[in-house]
C-alpha cells in the first residue's frame, strides 16, 4: 500500500526541519518501509494512520523515533577502500613529516560506527605509539550511536567489507557476534550532533570524513555544512567526501587533491601549501642578466664554422670559466608538497 501524498509531505517536512535531509517526491517507498515497523508497534493499521496519530498528538519522543528511522544511512567497513588507502599512504605520512604529535579526525554522520572504527584500524597500522589519536564520531541518531559505542556487530555485519585478518586482530568474540577491541574503542568519542550546528568538541581536526551525506541536502544546506566543516578543520586539513560528492561549485575554500584512486579536498594553509618558496621579484637588472645568460649559454654550445680549404682555421679562443656561485646556475622551485 502506498502512503498518501499528505502523509509524505508531512513526514518530509518534519525530517527536513529536524535533520536538513531532503526527501524528494519518489521516496514514498522509503518512508513507508522505514515507518511501517513503527506503525505496527503502535497498533496502527498502516503508516497513514500512524502519522495521523502523530499529528493529532505530537510527542517529542515519538517524533524523534520517526526522524531517526528516516536518517539511518547505509554503512560498511572500509567503504570504497580508496579513501582509507589515501589516508594510509599519503595523508598520514604528510602529517607525520610536519611533526605530527596528535592526530584529530572527525567522522561525521558515522551511523553505527563502521567508518569510525575503520579509520581507527587504518591509523593503528601506520602510526607510531608516540602519536596520540583522537577520533570524534558524530550522528544525529542517538539510537545508532548507542550501537556504535558498544562496538558490537553481528556476523553478517562484520562480513560486509572486513577482511578476516583484520577481524582477528581487532575484534574478539562477543556471544554470537564480535566486539571491537577496547584499545580502538578508547580512541573514539561518539557524540550526538547536527551538521548544521557548531562543530563538535575535539577540533581543530586534521581530517574530516563526511562521506555520502551531502547527496541528501539541497545546495544551500550543502554550502552551510561545508562552511561549518571548514571552520572545524585546521589550515591544510583534509576533507574526505563520498565518490559522488564534491565541493566544486558549492564552496570555494577547498582545493581538490587526487591521491591515487581517491579524490579529497584540502583547506588553504598548512605544510603542503607553504612548502613552495615564494618567487623572487623580477627587476630590469635581473631580466637583463637572465637574457645575457641565455645568449651566452646558446653561443657556447655552437661549434665553430669550418674554414675554407687551404686557409688555416682561426684559432678558437677559450671560453672564460663560469664563476662559482654564478647567478645563472639553475635552481629548483619545486615544492615539497604531495605529488
Amino acid at each position: 500500500m502506498t502512503i498518501s501524498h499528505d502523509t509524505f509531505t508531512f513526514v518530509a517536512d518534519l525530517v527536513r526541519r529536524r535533520s536538513a535531509i531532503l526527501l524528494e517526491p519518489g521516496k514514498e517507498y522509503l518512508v513507508e518501509s522505514r515507518l511501517l515497523p513503527l506503525a505496527r508497534e503502535a497498533g496502527a493499521s498502516g503508516v497513514d494512520q500512524f502519522v495521523a496519530q502523530l499529528r493529532a498528538n505530537p510527542s517529542p519522543a515519538r517524533t524523534a523515533v520517526v526522524v531517526e528511522a528516516l536518517t539511518t544511512n547505509e554503512t560498511s567497513w572500509f567503504r570504497d577502500v580508496a579513501p582509507f588507502d589515501a589516508l594510509r599512504r599519503h595523508i598520514v605520512p604528510e602529517l607525520r613529516a610536519g611533526g605530527l604529535g596528535r592526530l584529530r579526525v572527525w567522522s561525521a554522520a558515522c551511523s553505527t560506527g563502521q567508518e569510525a572504527y575503520s579509520i581507527a584500524m587504518t591509523l593503528q597500522e601506520v602510526l607510531v605509539p608516540t602519536v596520540a589519536v583522537e577520533i570524534t564520531a558524530t550522528d544525529l541518531n542517538e539510537q545508532v550511536l548507542e550501537r556504535a559505542r558498544s562496538g558490537t556487530y553481528t556476523q553478517l555485519e562484520v562480513n560486509r567489507g572486513l577482511p578476516a585478518p583484520t577481524l582477528v586482530r581487532h575484534f574478539q568474540r562477543h556471544g554470537s557476534g564480535w566486539q571491537v577491541s577496547d584499545e580502538l574503542r578508547r580512541w573514539i568519542t561518539f557524540r550526538q550532533h547536527n551538521l548544521l550546528d557548531v562543530p563538535p568538541p575535539g577540533g581543530p581536526f586534521d581530517v574530516v570524513f563526511l562521506r555520502n551525506v551531502l547527496i541528501y541536502f539541497d545546495l544551500p544546506t550543502k554550502r552551510a555544512v561545508l562552511e561549518r566543516v571548514r571552520a572545524a578543520l585546521r589550515p591544510g586539513g583534509y576533507l574526505v567526501l563520498g565518490a559522488a560528492e564534491t565541493t566544486i561549485g558549492v564552496h570555494d575554500d577547498y582545493e581538490r587533491v587526487v591521491l591515487d584512486r581517491a579524490t579529497v579536498y584540502r583547506t588553504a594553509g598548512g605544510r603542503a601549501a607553504a612548502a613552495a618558496p615564494a618567487a623572487a621579484p623580477t627587476t630590469a637588472a635581473t631580466a637583463t642578466a637572465a637574457s645575457l645568460a641565455a645568449a651566452r649559454s646558446t653561443l657556447a654550445g655552437v661549434p665553430a664554422r669550418p674554414a675554407p680549404a687551404a686557409v688555416p682555421p682561426r684559432p678558437v679562443l677559450p671560453t672564460p670559466a663560469r664563476p662559482a656561485g654564478s647567478v645563472f646556475a639553475p635552481t629548483s622551485t619545486r615544492g615539497a608538497g604531495l605529488t
